[in-house]
């Protein structure tokens, strides 16, 4: 009987690259990547972490620091203003979101049905996202001036009195949600868009063979297969609309010179960013301006969780 030989497997010798020859290997790659961090390192991190350390101190940006501790986190939970601006911008963001949201989508499903024209209406929708933020505010500022206003002539058309839009609460609020409407309405159509021709077509086929009218279709089929879509609009719309800032800013004209001013009549449009920026800029607390600042983060952070939440569990 044949005894067959078995060779011995072959073991490869032990590489003579150690981690220091391999990164030296591969350095040009290294630095290829670089600049993305070391940019990210000095403009994002790095005053992140700076802010969090000068919200534990009392600085007016010239002077020394003077070691704070939890002081300015304390008073922050029992100022005043600061709860006011949360109110506001809250307010603000619940009349500008969900308008849009159901504009956004009425929008998307038009566009989705166009035959002829669409990359020009695309276009069209998309433009007052790029348009700027200041320049629109100005043409807003002259449709709802109080004597010369467009929208009090349309008012006075039909027999209705003028309203002191930027003078009064709740007007200087509508003024500025109806701003971040017409801003984000587009922006939030095109996202639409792409989700609505993520759907496969058999869907709707199907659904007209079973006899179901456009509503059952948009509310059984469209709006379930929209929810990742519905809840990326909802966080990006939480997320900067919280942050509103140059809308009440050069709507309502608030100037370093007049900060008790600052967000109109009664700070009925002082948001919580326009409140940071007249702590920070305009009183010289840079300290405190910190901690304003990491307030207004918890926050977002807090109404981005709820918003996930509550279209999740809409979706199970």
């Amino acid at each position: 009987m044949a005894v067959i030989e078995q060779t011995p497997p072959i073991v490869a010798p032990p590489s003579t690259t150690g981690p220091k020859k391999g990164w030296r290997k591969y350095w040009h790659l290294y630095a290829a990547i670089s600049p993305f961090y070391l940019i990210f390192l000095g403009f994002g991190l790095f005053p992140v972490g700076f802010s969090l350390y000068l919200s534990f101190h009392r600085w007016d940006g010239l002077g020394s620091m003077e070691w704070a501790g939890l002081s300015q986190y304390q008073y922050l939970l029992s100022d005043s203003d600061f709860w006011n601006s949360i109110g506001n911008t809250i307010i603000i963001w619940a009349l500008a979101t969900f308008p849009m949201i159901f504009l956004a989508m009425v929008t998307a499903v038009m566009l989705n049905s166009a035959v002829r024209f669409k990359n020009v209406y695309r276009f069209a929708y998309f433009l007052p996202n790029v348009t700027s933020v200041v320049a629109i505010a100005i043409v807003f500022g002259s449709i709802f001036s109080t004597n010369f206003g467009m929208v009090n002539a349309v008012l006075e058309a039909v027999g209705i009195d003028q309203v002191a839009w930027l003078n009064t609460p709740w007007g200087i609020k509508v003024t500025i949600a109806a701003l971040m409407t017409w801003q984000w309405t587009g922006y939030n159509a095109i996202i639409f868009l792409a989700g609505l021709q993520t759907v496969p077509s058999e869907l709707y086929e199907a659904a007209r063979v079973d006899g179901a009218n456009p509503i059952q279709t948009f509310f059984r089929i469209t709006l379930p297969l929209l929810r990742p879509t519905l809840l990326f609009v909802l966080v990006v719309s939480t997320v900067t609309g919280l942050q509103s800032f140059s809308e009440p800013q050069v709507l309502l004209q608030t100037s370093s010179n007049d900060s008790t001013f600052a967000g109109g009549p009664g700070h009925s449009g002082q948001t919580m960013v326009l409140y940071f920026f007249q702590q920070t800029f305009d009183n010289n607390d840079f300290g405190y301006g910190a901690a304003v600042a990491w307030g207004i983060f918890l926050v977002v952070v807090i109404f981005s969780i709820i918003n996930w939440r509550l279209v999740q569990r809409r979706g199970d």
